[in-house]
């Protein structure tokens, strides 16, 4: 079973509040959407930071040797 969703306060722009409120948006939905993408971007950034040396050592080989199996291509 999940865990129970966690309570938080937050701190929302009052014209934004109350546009939001008159458009009907669920802000809970609306800030765990914003939060979930804030972390998948922050995790493919460190991902990509991490990963970097391997990057370019792969573009590296690309650029000098082409693409690995390229005759092999359909398009």
């Amino acid at each position: 079973m999940p865990d129970p969703a966690r309570t938080a306060s937050l701190a929302i722009d009052p014209t934004l509040f109350a546009e939001a409120k008159a458009l009907k948006i669920d802000l809970a939905k609306a800030a765990e959407d914003g939060i979930a993408k804030a972390v998948r971007a922050v995790h493919a950034a460190q991902w990509q930071e991490a990963n970097q040396d391997a990057l370019a050592s792969s573009n590296r080989y690309v650029e000098a040797e082409g693409i690995p199996l390229a005759k092999h291509r359909q398009f």
